[in-house]
């Protein structure tokens, strides 16, 4: 558990160095294809955010879902692919394959649905090669180039007011 929140620590360290070269990326990409990054700990309505989706227009194929738990039990079966804080290593590199492929793959759109700042969620997003990305206020501003005000248990919310700004972006 100690080792948990000094890995923590040099996680932020190194991502607060690297968040000062962030540059600005301008698409005219229309949103078809979806990353949803969602904390568990917070949030357990993801099937309901991502129904949300599909009724405003996204496709459910499109859409790729990736969840964080604080504990993973050896033998429960997720439905999404899940992870935990144990699949980083003391480089700041994650080491489960199936983040890494998360990370690497180039949505339109990312949506970072988590309202506490843990340094792996910060660092998946922040490594992202998705195109737009989308996340709470509460997060450092630099990761995300569009912020919405609300917190996590207003999910119609904040896909009411994401799908009215991508439409005044011109996205879909």
């Amino acid at each position: 558990m100690f080792l948990n929140y000094i890995k923590d620590y040099f996680l932020k360290r190194i991502l607060k160095n690297s968040l000062q070269n962030v540059k600005c990326i301008s698409s005219k990409v229309p949103i078809q294809r979806v990353g949803v990054l969602v904390d568990e700990s917070y949030f357990l309505e993801k099937d309901a955010l991502v129904k949300e989706l599909i009724a405003n227009g996204i496709s459910g194929n499109n859409i790729s879902i990736i969840v964080y738990r604080d504990k993973l039990k050896k033998n429960e079966v997720y439905s999404q692919p899940t992870f935990s804080i144990k699949q980083l290593n003391w480089n700041a590199e994650i080491m489960d394959p199936t983040v890494n492929d998360f990370i690497n793959d180039e949505f339109d759109l990312l949506i970072s649905y988590y309202d506490v700042e843990k340094a792996i969620l910060l660092n998946i997003t922040h490594n992202s090669r998705a195109l737009f990305k989308v996340g709470f206020q509460s997060i450092d501003k630099r990761l995300n180039h569009l912020i919405i005000n609300t917190n996590a248990e207003n999910y119609k919310v904040f896909v009411e007011e994401l799908f009215r700004y991508l439409k005044i972006l011109n996205k879909i």
